[in-house]
């Protein structure tokens, strides 16, 4: 699979505080996380595509989602190889692998080696890093 070449979205913090919500920005630009069961999405059946909040870059398709039962919208990967990028994370006493946009580097969530076949992963996000587009919107 080639990876496709995406122009990296770069603002000043200014910018990104003018262009998001607190919560959004909270989570996408200082790695914050929201309290479980209580973000947008994690309880969403819609058919559709999930994209970064901060940059509108598609990152997981609606088929790919499942109910992991853990409280964020939880997908088994993300619409292509390089959408996302992976950092290790050793916040909070814990060794995780963080997840943040390809694109304009926000903090989406992290992803775990527990999830269901074909890929084995659970892409654990946080809901206000995401917006949503219906099946058939455009």
């Amino acid at each position: 699979m080639s990876e496709t070449v995406r122009p990296k979205v770069t603002k000043s913090d200014a910018e990104w505080r003018e262009d998001l919500s607190p919560e959004q920005y909270r989570i996408l630009r200082q790695a914050g996380t929201e309290r479980a069961f209580t973000g947008p999405f994690w309880n969403s059946h819609e058919k559709g595509l999930y994209r970064c909040a901060g940059c509108n870059e598609p990152l997981f398709y609606s088929d790919t989602k499942f109910d992991s039962g853990c409280g964020w919208p939880s997908y088994f990967e993300p619409v292509s190889e390089d959408a996302v990028i992976e950092l290790r994370d050793t916040s909070h006493g814990m060794v995780r692998t963080e997840i943040r946009c390809a694109t304009c580097n926000g903090h989406l969530g992290h992803v775990f080696p527990d999830g269901p076949p074909p890929t084995g992963l659970r892409y654990c996000i946080n809901g206000h890093s995401m917006t949503f587009e219906p099946e058939g919107a455009k």
